[in-house]
């Protein structure tokens, strides 16, 4: 009879069927559901991957289900007609995997587990960002605004830097080249702060976020330490656990600061390009006073 019972297992192991059955609920009430077995590897019911409990000889849901599409496709399996060939994902060591997989910390845990350090990096880089785009957006309306300046020198309007510069010389077109050129200076410097103004700050969060990661992750290794001091080393999964806790926050900062350093570099190129069409409209009109004087 032995070798019966070994035939039916294999020949029943490559079968999917439909059940109702009990399943035991996270709460730890029961309640009848369809599941679908998969061969000898999985259950699956609408709550998703079902594990069978051999102590209590009930059906259970796991304690975290593995990622959306996987359970999607798992659900959408189980309600598929006879006969449909459809695609799921199973486990072959009949659950083992999937409980391990439940013990994965998910993005936002990862998150969470970087601490205070973690919370300061984020805040930052929500900081830098909203100055990025506010900056972003000022430049970006100067720059339009001195490119149509550019296309009428002649009548110099106050919304922007270049029209302001002009507006200068045409109030002191009889004043000699050197006083001229002493108050078109005094003008672009007065025009450089509001330009520049916050791509300072970008950079100082951008070199401050790596320095916070190092930071929660030295704390996170001490407390590491400290686990290893209390426990010993002889289950080696709490002292990995602990350090990759420590090392979130050296993720989170550089993740904090590579897209503030290309945001302040672009922002830097911006700004420099006006500053440039400034110095480089005062020069034309400096050169050409000195001609007049000349002449």
């Amino acid at each position: 009879e032995l070798w019966i019972a070994l035939q039916t297992e294999m020949t029943e192991s490559a079968k999917v069927s439909k059940f109702e059955g009990n399943v035991v609920g996270l709460d730890g009430n029961g309640a009848q559901a369809s599941v679908t077995r998969v061969g000898a590897f999985n259950l699956i019911s609408d709550a998703g991957y079902l594990v069978f409990n051999a102590d209590t000889q009930e059906m259970q849901p796991l304690v975290k289900q593995p990622e959306s599409y996987i359970v999607s496709d798992a659900t959408a399996f189980k309600d598929a007609a006879a006969g449909t060939l459809m695609p799921v994902y199973i486990d072959p060591t009949g659950g083992n995997l999937l409980r391990l997989k439940t013990q994965e910390a998910t993005l936002e845990e990862q998150f969470h587990q970087g601490g205070t350090p973690g919370y300061v990096i984020t805040a930052l880089l929500i900081i830098g960002l909203i100055i990025s785009a506010i900056r972003y957006v000022a430049l970006t309306a100067a720059a339009s605004k001195i490119n149509a300046q550019l296309k009428n020198l002649a009548n110099p309007s106050a919304n922007n830097p270049l029209g302001r510069i002009l507006k200068v010389y045409h109030d002191n077109k009889s004043v000699d080249v050197e006083n001229l050129e002493l108050k078109l200076d005094e003008a672009i410097m007065r025009e450089t702060p509001d330009i520049e103004k916050g791509i300072g700050i970008l950079k100082l969060i951008a070199a401050v976020g790596p320095l916070l990661g190092l930071l929660g992750t030295v704390i996170g290794m001490i407390g590491a330490f400290q686990v290893i001091t209390l426990h010993g080393t002889g289950d080696p999964k709490i002292m990995a656990g602990q350090i990759s806790m420590a090392l979130v926050t050296t993720v989170q900062g550089l993740l904090c600061a590579l897209p503030l350093l290309f945001i302040h570099s672009m922002l830097q190129t911006k700004s420099n390009s006006i500053l440039h069409i400034l110095d480089e409209q005062s020069a034309g009109i400096i050169a050409a006073h000195a001609e007049k004087e000349k002449a």
